[in-house]
């Protein structure tokens, strides 16, 4: 790790031995951490050395976590900034690097597993499949703190037919789904896995026009991610057909 220099590392979807080798590299050579404490499995935290300073970051704005990655940063310590998932989606990466770019502190960026890979994973399941889907959306709705660009709407991406992956959506989930029904049908595939990979990891499965009452009756309140089509049935979809790139009849006589 370079000691003068702020680490924002992926720590997955929870899971402690899902964390990349070199995450769990920079928490066990950190002199602070600082972690979301609402989403992480707290094994997770085994990783870091047991003196190092271990932060949770529930509580605290952005503002506050700024001053704490700084002041550990100026210090002279080694400073690791744990969030959940993959720092490249929903990780209010952007915001902490701007401010750390205004006080001049350097910063690196370690990728992790991110929760939808993580859900894909409990299913069984591949979000793209020949014929039936290639491509997976990944989003999340219009909330009080987060606009959503107009020509983000969830009726475009529906349009699509592609795999759609809800993020932050759950509590809203039967205002969603009726959203949907319309592009999707109502017999859609629907599957909401809540805390993927972690002790307390739930799968519910259904449809588009019953999957709501299984969030409900679940009594589902966050983190959890929902996924929308095809690709996410129970069982294989009988329109499926199969990849080129393993197909016997592929020409495999090129150079190489």
């Amino acid at each position: 790790m370079g000691a003068l220099t702020v680490q924002f590392v992926g720590a997955g979807p929870g899971a402690a031995e899902l964390l990349t080798v070199r995450a769990a590299r920079l928490l066990a050579e950190a002199d602070v951490v600082l972690y979301p404490g609402s989403y992480l499995d707290p094994q997770v935290l085994a990783h870091c050395s047991s003196t190092a300073d271990l932060v949770d970051t529930a509580d605290l704005n952005l503002d506050a976590i700024t001053d704490r990655l700084v002041t550990a940063h100026r210090a002279g310590r080694a400073v690791v900034r744990l969030v959940s998932g993959d720092p490249s989606l929903y990780s209010a990466v952007f915001e902490q690097t701007r401010r750390l770019d205004a006080a001049g502190v350097p910063w690196e960026v370690t990728p992790g597993v991110p929760a939808y890979a993580a859900a894909a994973a409990a299913l069984g399941r591949e979000l793209t499949v020949p014929l039936v889907t290639q491509s997976v959306v990944l989003t999340r709705v219009q909330a009080s703190s987060t606009a959503m660009p107009e020509r983000e709407s969830l009726a475009a991406f529906a349009a699509t037919q592609a795999t759609l992956v809800l993020h932050l959506a759950i509590t809203r989930t039967r205002e969603l789904m009726a959203q949907l029904e319309s592009e999707y049908g109502p017999d859609c595939p629907v599957a909401v896995v809540y805390r993927a990979s972690q002790p307390e990891e739930l799968v519910l499965r259904g449809t588009i026009a019953d999957i709501a009452d299984a969030v409900e009756a679940a009594g589902l309140r966050s983190a959890a991610v929902i996924l929308v089509g095809r690709a996410v049935a129970d069982l294989p979809d009988p329109c499926a057909g199969e990849s080129h790139l393993y197909d016997p009849a592929r020409d495999r006589s090129g150079p190489g």
